[in-house]
């Protein structure tokens, strides 16, 4: 039961809340999160070691924007894409397969899917397409020497269960994010 129930109603509420938002704040908050994505996605090849504890949240921001509209997420995506371009080259290739396609993921995913297994099926299929594309198309070793680049179905089976854990992991904590930041917004009216 706990895979097919419907996830609450908070994603949506928040969703109806920033929607009243002026166009000229939505931008704002936009390019705000954007920025922030790039910094924490960069934050793996700026620090060693910790960074790449750090770089996984730049899905964080996706998501929020993605929650205010669909077209402000995919802003998000492209602005933080092309910052990270800027600020770290070497995580251009990462970023757009991984990390921002999972946030983008999730937030269309909450917007229009309910159950909990429809949201992370949808989101680790688009983590699993994202990793086999740079994987077995571009040739580029994302997972470093644990997967080679030729054509496995015993590696793609574990990189689908470790998308399917992974974004199972940020459902759940994107949708208790929502819940208190909902609770917060209710609180403060």
């Amino acid at each position: 039961m706990y895979w097919f129930c419907i996830l609450s109603d908070e994603p949506y509420k928040l969703h109806n809340y920033l929607k009243t938002f002026p166009h000229s704040k939505k931008l704002v908050l936009t390019a705000f999160l954007s920025a922030l994505a790039a910094i924490l996605q960069s934050a793996g090849n700026l620090l060693p070691g910790v960074g790449y504890l750090i770089s996984p949240f730049a899905t964080a921001p996706i998501l929020m924007c993605t929650l205010i509209s669909i077209p402000f997420g995919l802003q998000s995506y492209v602005l933080t894409f092309l910052l990270i371009i800027l600020i770290q080259p070497s995580e251009f290739f990462v970023f757009p397969f991984t990390t921002g396609l999972i946030g983008l993921g999730i937030g269309i995913a909450l917007l229009i899917l309910k159950r909990r297994i429809y949201i992370i099926v949808f989101t680790s299929l688009l983590l699993l397409g994202g990793i086999g594309f740079l994987l077995y198309i571009v040739h580029f070793p994302i997972l470093g020497p644990i997967a080679s680049t030729s054509l496995s179905l015993k590696v793609f089976g574990f990189i689908y269960i470790f998308s399917f854990i992974y974004s199972w992991g940020w459902v759940e904590l994107s949708w208790f994010i929502f819940k208190k930041w909902y609770k917060l917004i209710e609180k403060n009216k």
